[in-house]
């Protein structure tokens, strides 16, 4: 396809939200017509949370876990922040890298007050994968404390291998929470085969509502109770508030739809991302692909074009939806702080995209990404060359 077609348009931006599944989209507009407190004794209250419950089945049967190891949060941001305020303990090692969330980086400062005593950032590699081996040196003098690593990094789509990190930090005493903001809906998951103690997650990246999410906690994990909310004391006096019926209902049916679907998404989405790094990188030979090819996420991909600045790409194609980085840090004034933490130079950190795709990606979308691509970047060329030698 030619790209000419002003309706074209490409959606590549899973990892900032996904499009609302069909099946969530539905599930919320029957909740928002239940009329109760979930947390009401009466018929109608009852009828909410009877709601809740259902979804909080389906969640679980994603997760592979029991449904009264979940706490419903307002995303992953609230639930990274319960996780860690819960977990950490003044004095021992909070252990993380500097290519985490902000959700988690920044809650990690707050916790430790930067003490170096307290915080440690493992290194991250060339492709984008955290040093395991540091962390074994971690625990060779210390014991005790969290570990909290992305399971999988929401600019470069690179795994973590958790078994490995719970592995080394269980064999320590330290308990072990995850971010997998990006992984849930994208990839099975199995938390008991992860081993891991906490796990943060957000319904809009695979297809639910914005403004759910959940917080895993393995029953029997020894945490103090330091609810972020208090008040009424729902969800177990973990989180206080009146339930989002409406969000949580949304978030189950797409726990529900990805649950059945996964298998043939994963595939299929894999294969969309192969073709739209293999038509970039015909049109652009002097294009390089970031982190680890063989551990990363089906729909990610994170490209870079040397002297080419990304926002001038982004801007010069409007009816493709792609990002520079982490949609959280849209307008910042540096650079991605994961593809620093990589080893790239400023310069080739502010001339990379991201393309993330998911559920709902075509091929006719993504070859008319990567037509706009190439126009886009000749395009930003010519204008560059054009400031640099003025006629």
């Amino acid at each position: 396809m030619d790209g000419s077609d002003a309706s074209d348009e490409s959606y590549l931006d899973y990892n900032a939200t996904a499009p609302v599944r069909p099946e969530a989209y539905a599930a919320v507009c029957e909740a928002m017509q239940l009329v109760g407190n979930a947390s009401s004794t009466h018929a109608a209250g009852q009828q909410a949370a009877h709601r809740v419950d259902v979804a909080r089945r389906q969640l679980a049967d994603l997760l592979g876990c029991s449904p009264g190891e979940l706490i419903f949060t307002s995303g992953a941001t609230e639930a990274n922040n319960l996780a860690l305020r819960a977990a950490f303990a003044p004095g021992d090692p909070l252990v993380t890298s500097p290519a985490e969330h902000p959700a988690v980086l920044e809650t990690a400062r707050a916790v430790t007050a930067g003490s170096p005593d307290e915080l440690v950032l493992l290194p991250v590699g060339v492709d984008g994968l955290v040093d395991l081996d540091a962390l074994s040196q971690v625990f060779a003098t210390r014991r005790g404390g969290l570990v909290s690593l992305m399971a999988a990094n929401n600019e470069t789509g690179v795994l973590t291998d958790l078994r490995v990190a719970a592995k080394a930090a269980h064999e320590a005493d330290a308990l072990v929470h995850t971010d997998a903001t990006q992984l849930i809906g994208r990839l099975p998951v199995d938390v008991t085969e992860l081993d891991v103690d906490l796990l943060s997650l957000s319904a809009h990246k695979f297809g639910g509502p914005q403004g759910a999410g959940a917080l895993f906690v393995r029953r029997g994990v020894p945490l103090p109770h330091r609810p972020l909310l208090v008040g009424g004391g729902q969800e177990r006096g973990w989180r206080a508030g009146t339930l989002n019926v409406a969000g949580i209902a949304g978030m189950g049916a797409a726990s529900e739809a990805a649950r059945h679907s996964l298998a043939e998404e994963v595939e299929r989405v894999r294969a969309l991302r192969d073709r739209l790094e293999h038509l970039i990188a015909g049109a652009l030979p002097d294009c390089r692909l970031n982190g680890r090819r063989d551990q990363r996420l089906p729909g990610v991909t994170s490209i870079t074009i040397p002297g080419v600045p990304a926002d001038a790409v982004l801007a010069a194609m409007p009816d493709v939806s792609a990002s520079e980085g982490s949609a959280c840090a849209s307008g910042a004034p540096t650079p991605s702080h994961v593809l620093l933490a990589m080893g790239l130079t400023r310069e080739d950190a502010d001339s990379t995209i991201r393309f993330s795709l998911g559920y709902a990606t075509t091929v006719d979308e993504i070859d008319h990404a990567a037509q706009a691509v190439k126009r886009a970047v000749m395009q930003v060329r010519a204008a560059l060359t054009e400031a640099h030698h003025p006629r």
